[in-house]
């Protein structure tokens, strides 16, 4: 995630837009760490989130409320009796540091005017809310961090305050081109790294982007630059800090297989063709940001115990089925047995008694064989033994294919289940997860309720030439598109040998589809499955009168016999979801 020192000037200059000017009519403290200030500015009344969460430390716009604490925080009521009613007069950024400065003034008890400073560092671990006065002392600190707990900075009540500089980075607004390129090519490490190392601003996701945009090769040793590769990075880097400079921000969010990647201020070129969201502004990205994050979170939380279940059923499974196969390999010599039992009687007349072994020729196979022999026993004695063994071995064959298949089909099922899994992004679709794994008997359902009602609907797409094609998200979904909503004559696609969701296009009647609809339904298979991380998948497609569910079958499983294949990528940035 990128929240670097050019988030934050984008921010900055939203802020200075937005609520220079406004008065701060209400402020609480929500959680120990956050702040929520509700500012009334010439734009009405807009609340500022603000948290030096040691995990996530943020800070934008929002429209949303929390609720406050019954009991104010001492911190909380201090910044009251100060800022309340206080009219913002700036909002600033030292450099490109991830510090904002909230200038604030205000009349205390005497009447007299006097100013503040609200000062927010977005920093990890060491985020913090620092309250100073004009002189910058400090005030107060939503966290007060005593010499026992660091050794650089003290930030306490009457301390002075300042940013501690710990990684020794230059501002990158006073970067001269010779001392740019001397820095970089001095550096014992990548390209990118020693960009990020050496000034303040920049993440690493930023340094890639200016190697990107340079075309240079950001993980090569910064030390084996060439001086024209190191000119060129610096006129990027260059145009960037003007960009920053004169505020031409574009914030928008990058997207990789449907989930948010990162965010930045600037478009990044150097995720090629994932698909990217622009946003008009940087506080809506940034909130819109980590509540998707933060909802794939709790999805994945809600259904790691599910995971449980099916990887435990998956591995205890998968091992019955290596024991099973190495059980039927050894049923493989049950043909030698019979046919050792057969030339025994045949030719047994001719053995002497206590002999070890004899020699016949095989009549199946023309070739002559030798026959083991207990010479404890007599040659009818013999062949009875191996006519006992030929019979163990072909019961232990018949019912092992048997068994083999079922385990085989359960394997099958419980990767579907898996894959659904990592498709869930909404908790009905866990439900309906949950559902089947009960219905298959891997989960116990508790007290004597029937089977649960849950609402949730496949993806629906609509293709490059307007014909909707709808993506099941788990195996009751898949069985209910592809029996009950699709009609005969509609298209059915799935990813060949792997699991998936079943895809419906809806065709036209009097109308041929189009081969781009086609390859967008394959795509579309060839992602919603198992194979997504590949390059290519190949996918069936038949039409839906063809497909058939055996009796008896796991949801989600069908047969057909006649169909198409193509093979096809997994991109489906084109293809525009309802």
């Amino acid at each position: 995630m990128a929240f670097d020192g050019i988030t934050i000037a984008n921010l900055v200059k939203e802020l200075r837009d937005t609520l220079a000017g406004g008065r701060i009519v209400k402020i609480v403290q929500p959680e120990p760490d956050e702040l929520l200030l509700t500012i009334k500015g010439k734009e009405g009344q807009r609340r500022l989130f603000l948290s030096a969460d040691a995990s996530l430390p943020l800070i934008y716009l929002t429209d949303s409320g929390k609720p406050a604490p019954m009991t104010a925080p001492a911190f909380c009521m201090l910044l009251r009796k100060h800022l309340q009613n206080g009219r913002i007069t700036d909002i600033t950024q030292p450099s490109l540091e991830r510090v904002v400065r909230i200038h604030v003034e205000h009349l205390n008890e005497m009447g007299d005017l006097c100013r503040k400073k609200l000062i927010v560092e977005i920093m990890g671990k060491h985020s913090n809310i620092i309250f100073c006065d004009d002189e910058d002392r400090i005030v107060d600190s939503i966290k007060r961090v005593s010499g026992m707990v660091s050794s650089v900075r003290e930030v306490l009540p009457g301390k002075p305050y300042f940013i501690a500089d710990t990684t020794h980075k230059q501002n990158p607004f006073e970067a001269e081109e010779e001392d740019f390129i001397h820095k970089i090519r001095q550096a014992h490490m990548p390209v990118f790294k020693a960009i990020y190392t050496a000034y303040t601003g920049f993440s690493p996701v930023m340094a890639q982007e200016i190697c990107c945009r340079a075309d240079v090769d950001g993980d090569m040793s910064a030390s084996a630059l060439s001086e024209e590769d190191a000119r060129r990075l610096y006129n990027v880097f260059a145009q960037l800090l003007l960009a920053v400079k004169e505020g031409r921000f574009s914030p928008n969010i990058v997207y990789e297989a449907g989930k948010p990647a990162e965010f930045a201020s600037f478009p990044l070129t150097l995720y090629g063709k994932e698909a990217s969201t622009p946003y008009a502004s940087v506080s809506e990205m940034l909130e819109r940001y980590y509540a998707e994050r933060n909802a794939l979170n709790r999805i994945r939380q809600k259904s790691a115990d599910l995971r449980k279940i099916v990887q435990t059923a998956l591995e205890r499974n998968v091992k019955k089925y290596d024991l099973q196969l190495r059980q039927l390999e050894d049923t493989k010599k049950r043909e030698d047995y019979r046919i050792y039992g057969e030339l025994l009687h045949a030719y047994g007349y001719g053995i002497e008694q206590g002999a070890e072994s004899f020699e016949a020729l095989n009549y199946y196979t023309g070739e002559t064989v030798s026959v083991p022999l207990d010479p404890q026993l007599s040659p009818g004695e013999n062949a009875k033994r191996y006519f006992e063994k030929y019979g163990k071995l072909k019961r232990t064959h018949d019912a092992l294919v048997d068994l083999t298949a079922e385990v085989k089909e359960e394997i099958r099922h419980l990767e579907s289940v898996n894959t659904a899994l990592d498709m869930a992004a909404e908790e009905e679709d866990l439900l309906q997860i949950k559902e089947e794994l009960v219905e298959s008997g891997y989960i116990r359902r508790k007290g004597n309720t029937g089977k649960t009602k849950i609402v949730s609907r496949p993806l629906h797409y609509v293709s490059s030439d307007g014909y909707d094609i709808y993506v099941g998200k788990n195996n009751l979904q898949n069985d209910e598109l592809t029996f009950k909503f699709a009609v005969g004559g509609d298209w059915w696609f799935h990813a060949k040998g792997c699991a998936g969701s079943h895809v419906i296009v809806r065709t036209r009647a009097g109308e041929e589809m189009p081969d781009t609809t086609f390859e967008d339904a394959a795509r579309l298979a060839a992602y919603y499955s198992s194979g997504r991380q590949q390059d290519k998948v190949e996918v069936d497609y038949v039409q839906r009168k063809h497909v058939k569910k055996p009796a008896g079958a796991k949801p989600g499983f069908v047969v057909y016999y006649t169909n198409f294949s193509m093979t096809i990528d997994t991109d489906i940035s084109g293809i525009r979801k309802i």
